[in-house]
């Protein structure tokens, strides 16, 4: 079963990137700046990304930003940095979509997925400060449309406004896949209820409220719901009104879907293999999880504004003391809609996102004003903006000390730059050495075998899979991964006796139990 494990930097879950051998053309970056000094800036990011070692017998690969685009087959990425509190510089890579020859500018639009986040809670604690809501009562009583199911999990603690943007309010799921372009899309009381044609479960309690950290999507939803409800506005018309315009995000919208004008300024969103997504993009009905189109230079006016505001220098949306108040750890790593970088650096805040297609990454330090903002059209864009981040830090002088990066997204870049055996090969040396820059477990083989599996390298994926198996024989994945590369390979024997084992380590298997009984009746 190909898993999906998490990105440590927000503790946000990403979906598994499959990287396939590129054949794209490299994308055309934008003119340089004019100003000489900055260009040299800018070149130095793009070509800052750190060498890769092969091993003791093999040169480093060496790769720029145009060039690691092109592996991970991102069409469009879009940067902006930010430096004593301004936008130092903007710039578009690529295209908007596979196949076009529409570059990517600094106006082009992407969907910033989680990032809406922080910025519609932005919203709500304007309204708290204007009185129209509370953070700390139940938001029952002021929800008219919709009202959270009381349970045994609320006899005593309540689902509060501040417990929905801290992520702490016990409230189940966890994120949303969007809506095909051309399909129903569902009304948000129908989202929180789970109803047709909602296509993600309800969203009930199921923690006491207060007690822990759980990120929710759901949450964040009936943070929409309230809004709507005590503004009796429309949410895309309360967030231009009262956040967007009020900072100068001019190129963002939480309208869904697009109106035609916007959308002729967007990027497509991009499978990992390249191809563009049924549609352009999916729609987003939870607008305030996930529904804002955007630029980097946007967020990272966004960015500016809550740094500046938090020491009394802006303040266009909310009080120095409110915006302190959001920046202060409520549930560890979380403030008020953001993630606190409280251990690493107390300034540091931001958030990324991870919608079908796209993914972005805002993060700003509040006190050194400096930041950067990007956006990619693809799902392997977090791989890309990893590095582009990375290179920034270095290049700014930041103090900052990313997570420990994931050794998947190292093998499976060797593997498209220089082949599968030299991936495996990295593997070896890596555990050998127990590499303390990497992080190993029981899912790195296993991102890996499926990065080759996806790609239709069938039997490459296999002796990935075998060797996860030598590695973890106790894991029951190792055994479900082998048996789906074998049953693609039309071998079933070997597929039955993989699930077998599975199951016999994980009696609740359900993918297990369900392909086992799709083998036996062939």
């Amino acid at each position: 079963m190909n898993p999906q494990p998490s990105r440590s930097v927000v503790l946000i879950s990403a979906l598994v990137v499959s990287l396939m051998a590129s054949g794209a053309a490299l994308p055309k970056p934008q003119p340089e700046s004019p100003d000489p000094q900055l260009a040299a800036r800018i070149q130095r990011v793009e070509n800052g990304i750190s060498p890769i070692s092969l091993g003791e017998n093999e040169p480093p690969l060496r790769l720029n930003l145009q060039e690691l685009m092109k592996i991970y087959k991102v069409p469009g990425l879009s940067v902006a940095v930010i430096d004593n509190f301004k936008i130092a510089w903007a710039k578009g890579y690529g295209v908007i979509e596979t196949g076009s020859a529409t570059p990517v500018t600094v106006h082009t639009l992407f969907q910033a997925a989680s990032i809406s986040k922080p910025v519609s809670a932005t919203g709500a604690l304007y309204l708290v400060e204007h009185g129209k809501l509370s953070l700390d009562e139940n938001v029952n009583l002021k929800l008219k449309s919709w009202q959270v199911p009381e349970n045994d999990f609320t006899k005593d603690q309540k689902v509060t406004l501040r417990r929905i943007v801290s992520h702490s309010a016990g409230l189940t799921v966890h994120g949303f896949p969007g809506y095909e372009v051309g399909s129903p899309s569902p009304t948000v009381p129908q989202i929180l209820n789970g109803a047709p044609p909602a296509n993600t479960a309800p969203v009930r309690v199921d923690t006491v409220p207060g007690t822990k950290f759980n990120y929710s999507g759901g949450g964040v939803t009936i943070e929409q719901q309230l809004i709507i409800d005590v503004t009796g506005k429309p949410f895309p018309q309360f967030m231009r009104e009262t956040v967007l315009d009020k900072i100068g995000m001019t190129d963002s919208t939480y309208e869904q879907p697009l109106p035609p004008a916007r959308a002729a300024m967007a990027a497509s969103a991009t499978h990992p293999d390249g191809m563009v997504v049924p549609g352009k993009w999916h729609i987003y009905p939870e607008m305030a999880a996930a529904g804002l189109w955007t630029t980097p230079t946007d967020l990272g006016k966004f960015g500016i504004e809550i740094a500046l505001s938090k020491q009394g220098k802006a303040n266009h949306v909310l009080s120095e003391t409110m915006t302190r108040e959001m920046l202060t750890v409520q549930k560890e790593p979380v403030g008020l809609g953001l993630f606190l970088g409280e251990y690493k650096n107390p300034e540091e805040f931001g958030h990324n996102g991870s919608n079908e297609g796209f993914r972005s990454w805002l993060i700003m330090f509040a006190d050194s004003g400096k930041g950067v903002a990007v956006m990619a059209n693809s799902d392997n864009g977090v791989a890309v903006e990893n590095y582009v981040i990375q290179s920034v830090a270095r290049e700014y002088g930041w103090n900052y000390t990313p997570d420990q990066p994931s050794a998947s997204d190292l093998l499976m870049l060797i593997a498209d730059a220089k082949g599968a055996p030299a991936a495996i090969a990295k593997y070896a040396e890596l555990k050998k050495s127990g590499s303390s820059t990497y992080m190993l477990d029981e899912n790195t083989l296993i991102n890996l075998g499926y990065h080759f599996l996806t790609s239709g390298q069938t039997e490459t994926s296999i002796q990935v899979f075998k060797l996860e198996v030598q590695d973890y024989p106790k894991y029951w994945n190792a055994y479900d991964s082998l048996g789906e590369a074998c049953m693609k390979a039309s071998q079933k024997d070997q597929a039955i006796a993989n699930y077998e084992k599975s199951i016999e380590l994980k009696p609740d298997n359900q993918n297990g139990i369900d392909m086992l009984k799709k083998l036996r009746q062939q």
